[in-house]
């Protein structure tokens, strides 16, 4: 079982599928990552309708340690990208019948 799923592969898929050229395909998966990032970068929040939700989030910075030399260090301020799954995307995930 694979457990990564490359944007090559996403191309083939889309390729053998819907029968796009390679180019065509390919500028198609850039372009919906490329419009994923730019909305999350600008509204922080993005919703796609029966997969999930992307946020960001701001985590404060706080006190860390490293556990091999046990160093005390400030961890800095960051944002983070959430994902929240809908309630139907959990339920595919969850049901029997996709085994």
């Amino acid at each position: 079982m694979r457990i990564n799923l490359t944007k090559k592969e996403l191309v083939n898929i889309i390729y053998m599928q819907i029968g796009f050229s390679k180019r065509i395909s390919e500028h198609l998966i850039n372009d919906f990552f490329s419009l994923i990032i730019s909305n999350l970068h600008k509204e922080k929040k993005i919703k796609i309708s029966k997969f999930g939700t992307f946020y960001v989030r701001q985590k404060n910075s706080r006190t860390g340690r490293n556990p091999k030399t046990k160093e005390i260090k400030t961890i800095s301020e960051r944002n983070v990208i959430l994902f929240k799954p809908s309630k139907e995307f959990k339920e595919f995930i969850n049901s029997k019948s996709n085994e």
